[in-house]
């Protein structure tokens, strides 16, 4: 009895202390993801500063090395310099031309969203207004622009125009495809219930289209900008696509390099705004992106 005590003894394996601890840490919520999303949070705000920086260098030892002249290309050093040296007049000059894409952006969701809902509601105003709609694209804004200038002439109301032409197409056709893209069991879930239209449509419908609608934004708001600088190219005394044509006329090709990045670096900040618009009134879309 002892030996076979003694042997049941030695057979039986221990419990491990280890397994339980290393289990549980594996099991904690958010352990590995939480570092998976912050390294990848990093990666996306890094790489692109780092692309940017790899490109600088680059472009610097290329205009150095070929001997470029510098109303040909300016170097990144020379593009630094005329931006620190003129940065007064290139923030004047962004403000005119942040105000005309706002402007002509704004416009564009007063008219595309009613419109959207009428198209969505409406049959036949879709077959009758749909085919105006892509028509105003397939038109070049740039061969608009001039009858515009001349219609409404060389005022600002000018820009705010061309802004809002060439960025109502996406709004008006996302928020469509929106409010149009609702399961149709739902609906008659919600008819069956006794819910109205309006019912239906606020919370319903409008909820679902909700992140089609700010793709339609984050496309909508860069266009504008787009927009107001080809107002400024056509006819203007302001705004930085006026200051890019002017720059270029006189060979001062690095203020005209400083203005361009403007350009940019407003856009992505306009672009960015309404992405973080979206992750605070639309957060289910955020967790699902």
């Amino acid at each position: 009895m002892s030996e076979r005590a003694s042997t049941s003894l030695v057979s039986e394996p221990e419990p491990s202390v280890e397994e339980p601890a290393a289990t549980e840490i594996q099991r904690m919520p958010g352990g590995h993801g939480r570092s998976r999303r912050r390294a990848s949070r990093y990666s996306r705000l890094y790489m692109p500063v780092l692309t940017l920086m790899a490109l600088a260098v680059v472009w610097e030892l290329a205009v150095e090395v070929f001997d470029i002249p510098s109303f040909v290309l300016a170097a990144p050093s020379a593009i630094a310099e005329a931006a620190v040296e003129n940065y007064a007049t290139l923030l004047e000059h962004m403000a005119i031309t942040l105000f005309e894409a706002l402007a002509g952006f704004l416009l564009a969701i007063a008219v595309s969203l009613p419109l959207a809902v009428s198209i969505v509601y409406s049959r036949l105003l879709r077959d009758a207004v749909f085919p105006l709609i892509v028509l105003t694209q397939a038109m070049p804004m740039i061969a608009i622009a001039p009858v515009l200038l001349l219609a409404l002439g060389y005022g600002r109301l000018t820009k705010v125009v061309v802004a809002f032409l060439i960025c109502f197409f996406p709004i008006v056709i996302n928020a469509a495809a929106g409010l149009g893209n609702v399961a149709p069991e739902r609906i008659e879930l919600a008819r069956s219930l006794s819910a109205s239209e309006f019912d239906i449509f606020r919370k319903i419908r409008f909820p679902t289209a909700l992140p089609s609608i700010f793709v339609g934004l984050k496309l909508g708001v860069t266009l504008a900008v787009i927009g107001a600088v080809i107002g400024e190219f056509v006819g203007s005394d302001e705004g930085l696509g006026y200051l890019v044509v002017i720059s270029t006329a006189n060979a001062r090709t690095a203020l005209s390099f400083a203005a361009i990045l403007t350009l940019g670096l407003m856009s992505i900040l306009l672009f960015y705004g309404i992405v973080w618009l979206e992750r605070l009134l639309v957060p289910w879309a955020a967790r699902k992106g």
